[in-house]
């Protein structure tokens, strides 16, 4: 898990615009000299890595730099004279994250045209100390760089993508709010063993075509278990579309390995009260995992917040999609005027070929706390890579208020839960409620009078009080049933719904995976 609060907020602690390359080579330093650089030069470079024992790359930072407190380390701003491409043709440009904080592994930045990589120096003059405490001329020539962020013409100031932390990167839609992380890769995570967290080592960033809307970014990523090379080409919009390369080299068998990652928070919501201590109705950045299985089949998963750590995968072939998405985009439901978490993109995975089969794994771990990051998503391949072999994945991601592909049939718009029994009535006997609303598709053209019926089934225990019934608010339907277990265990029960009528489904599959509560605590 990670300080995601922090985090977050730490991507807004640098500086803003600068100047053009030719005016900024004169205050950005270079390292060396220039070298020819292709993706297939990438490639090597991770392939030899890979074919070489792994070595740390952790830095030795200043005692001052080290020492950093939060505040210290957001007062440290970038200097506008020394981005990158601020010629006025260019629709991008580029400036780099201090180390220090949660960032102390260096990563070496390049600056790519035609062709020809040019490593850049850190230097302190890129940086505004005044409020940091630290003293420009007593850090070190060599002390480098901790990731960095792009901006795009349509705003000088807020950036709409940052590559900061081990392979983390984020990004924004037409709503310009941070939320989310991807990731290069996720190995072994949600395993009694330590998560491994890959970095990416190396940045190179081409210099985008004078009017393009696009900018390319190449990667090189390593780790005790595999490296590997990506090419990210990141286009700004409405949605932000990240069309991501991949050829990765494993070091040695993985067992866990998780492709396209996404990282996320829910501490509560409507269908999950267990932290609901806070005066803010809900508190997430995204409330499902959405699939669009390689047979057609659309699939909702509410997430939650369980007592214990939970993991489930779902198996698939040839995958569609899949995401965290935050459908919930109503302001009153979070009240939140500061994070607003009713403007968190999601963010949508869609393979560029065949992945063959697989599953899409869900890691939802306990917490107590919105600063912490306790959700992750990614796609498991059923053959992994083995040492020595070379594995090439394409992908694009999507960061928006909702993904590009949708179901034509009714989707989940909400779940409920609460304690079940009919009102009025003596409870015998403890039960939980389940409430989940249906819209959208053809749901809306059906009235009181027609047949729709909920099917449901559970891995344990009873369904009963089910019904299914128009809800003329949403223009839509909600089903309603009770699950009574019928044991005092308190492992996780899967439940699986959808509306049918004349045989035919209405909706997408919706998936829950509830946890009963401990025998003591079921008192009426």
């Amino acid at each position: 898990m990670t300080n995601r609060r922090l985090f977050l907020q730490a991507l807004a602690a640098a500086g803003t615009l600068g100047l053009n390359w030719t005016q900024a080579f004169a205050a950005l330093k270079p390292l060396g000299s220039p070298q020819a650089f292709d993706f297939a030069s990438l490639k090597g470079q991770a392939k030899a890595l890979a074919a070489a024992p792994y070595k740390t790359h952790e830095g030795t930072l200043p005692p001052s730099v080290s020492a950093l407190d939060w505040d210290q380390y957001q007062s440290i701003r970038y200097r506008d004279d020394h981005a990158l491409w601020t010629e006025p043709d260019l629709r991008f440009k580029a400036k780099f994250f201090h180390l220090g904080l949660f960032f102390k592994k260096p990563v070496r930045m390049y600056d790519l045209t035609a062709g020809r990589a040019q490593e850049l120096a850190y230097d302190p003059e890129m940086f505004d100390y005044a409020k940091s405490g630290l003293k420009a001329k007593a850090l070190p020539a060599n002390l480098g760089f901790a990731g960095f962020r792009l901006n795009f013409h349509t705003d000088p100031v807020r950036d709409v993508a940052a590559f900061l932390g081990a392979s983390y990167f984020r990004a924004v839609g037409e709503e310009w709010q941070y939320g989310q992380s991807a990731r290069g890769l996720a190995i072994d995570t949600g395993m009694e063993r330590p998560e491994e967290f890959p970095d990416f080592i190396a940045f190179y960033l081409e210099r985008p075509a004078p009017g393009s809307n696009t900018v390319v970014v190449y990667a090189l990523l390593d780790s005790p278990s595999i490296a590997g090379a990506y090419r990210f080409a990141i286009t700004p919009g409405v949605s932000q579309v990240m069309e991501i390369d991949a050829a990765l080299y494993p070091r040695k068998a993985i067992e866990r390995l998780g492709l396209a990652p996404c990282t996320s928070m829910f501490q509560h919501g409507e269908n999950d009260h267990r932290m609901a201590n806070d005066w803010r109705p809900e508190i997430h950045d995204t409330d499902g995992l959405q699939m669009w299985r390689g047979n057609g089949e659309w699939v909702w998963r509410p997430l939650t917040n369980p007592p214990t750590l939970q993991f489930n995968a779902y198996s698939d072939e040839n995958p569609r999609g899949f995401g965290l998405v935050q459908r919930d985009r109503n302001f009153d439901h979070y009240q939140d005027d500061g994070v607003f978490y009713d403007r968190r993109p999601s963010l949508w995975v869609e393979p560029k070929s065949d992945w063959g089969p697989g599953s899409v794994q869900l890691v939802e771990i306990p917490t107590n706390d919105e600063t912490f990051d306790n959700i992750v998503a990614f796609w498991n391949p059923a053959k992994k890579p083995e040492p020595g072999q070379e594995w090439l994945v394409g992908y694009r991601l999507y960061w928006g208020a909702l993904p590009p592909a949708k179901p034509a049939l009714a989707q989940c718009v909400a779940t409920r839960t609460g304690i079940g029994g009919i009102v009025g009535q003596p409870r015998k006997y403890f039960s939980w409620r389940f409430a989940v609303d249906f819209a959208g598709g053809d749901l809306a053209n059906y009235g009181p009078g027609e047949k729709i019926e909920a099917v449901i089934t559970a891995s344990r225990g009873k369904v009963e009080i089910t019904s299914a019934r128009p809800l003329e608010a949403i223009r839509g339907w909600r089903a309603m049933f009770d699950l009574k277990p019928e044991d005092t265990k308190t492992d996780p029960i899967t439940l699986r719904m959808f509306l049918r009528r004349d045989g035919k489904p209405l909706t997408e599959t919706w998936l829950y995976q509830y946890v009963p509560p401990a025998e003591k605590d079921r008192k009426i």
